[in-house]
């Protein structure tokens, strides 16, 4: 049995060297980059079972993302399609005052045709866990429906579900997506939100605390997870909040920061760990991804319990 499976968007990430603009770079890194593929890979790295499904196009581009999940270990239960394109985005790393910036090159993307009956819907029932995120209902009115139908699909099966809001603000207003999102929420047993989304989509009030308390009242969620950024997370479950700092760390690329400390938290779930425990591994798995090019998690369990022992020194011999 899979113990975890994901579903939405995997783009390829094209990226000139640091600090170089797109207008003058002559050379392009690309990487496949997905929000719910990253849950999955730091997942399988971590000891789960994991599988990722989508819909992608029957082209060189579709199987380099397929490759690129591969490696890790994750299960790629793909639907292949002669119609539609693969979709990119450009990343253009900066410092103050350029910043970084990020273009999508989504239009006419395989997956937003992606409907219910054509994916894995037994896998995904027969699953211990299934995730997806805001970002999947946003791309197109085909995958809203499809992301419903597998939400409630996985919680009629008594499959656990997860889903990170992720909200992206090239995709839709707040208001749309708060909308579309409470609709999914009867479905939804883990909610992941980040505090500044839980304020100005989801119209919360109050500290973290007070947000995590009052989604889990008013929706009913078994677990919401509340991330701070540079103040760590909290998780509140069963009626008690379980809170953990940051772990300081030097930031190389941040992009799939939250992915990371999802995907880790869903594993040691999955494997028995209490959410405290989940906890603890979910930021120790972020703080290790900061350190880490690209969008995904590459560490091992072995990494992410030494920096939770503190044993991690700045040379390893």
């Amino acid at each position: 049995m899979t113990d975890l499976v994901t579903f939405g968007e995997t783009m390829l990430r094209l990226s000139p060297p640091d600090g170089e603009r797109l207008e003058t770079a002559h050379d392009l890194e690309f990487r496949a980059a997905g929000a719910e593929s990253n849950v999955a890979v730091a997942a399988a790295r971590l000891g789960a079972d994991a599988a990722w499904t989508s819909k992608l196009p029957d082209s060189p581009l579709g199987r380099r993302v397929v490759s690129g999940l591969r490696r890790h270990d994750v299960t790629t239960d793909v639907v292949w399609s002669d119609e539609g394109r693969q979709g990119t985005y450009y990343l253009e790393y900066g410092g103050q005052p350029r910043g970084t910036n990020v273009i999508y090159d989504r239009e006419g993307a395989a997956v937003t045709t992606a409907e219910t009956d054509e994916l894995p819907v037994d896998r995904i029932r027969q699953a211990e866990a299934f995730h997806t995120s805001g970002i999947t209902p946003a791309l197109s009115s085909t995958l809203e429906s499809t992301t419903a139908d597998l939400l409630a699909a996985a919680s009629e099966a008594g499959t656990a579900t997860s889903f990170d809001v992720n909200y992206r603000s090239k995709l839709w207003e707040p208001a749309e997506a708060r909308e579309t999102m409470e609709a999914l929420f009867p479905d939804v047993d883990l909610l992941m939100v980040a505090q500044r989304d839980a304020r100005n989509v989801l119209g919360r009030e109050g500290d973290a605390r007070e947000i995590a308390a009052g989604l889990a009242e008013e929706f009913g969620f078994e677990t919401v997870i509340v991330t701070r950024g540079e103040d760590g997370a909290l998780a509140r479950h069963a009626g008690e909040t379980h809170e953990r700092p940051a772990i300081e760390t030097d930031t190389l690329d941040p992009i799939g920061t939250g992915d990371a400390f999802l995907g880790a938290f869903l594993a040691r779930r999955l494997a028995g760990d209490d959410v405290a425990r989940a906890l603890e591994y979910g930021s120790a798995t972020a703080a290790l991804k900061r350190t880490i090019p690209g969008d995904v998690a590459v560490v091992s369990r072995a990494e992410v319990e030494a920096v939770l022992a503190e044993e991690v020194g700045d040379i390893s011999r």
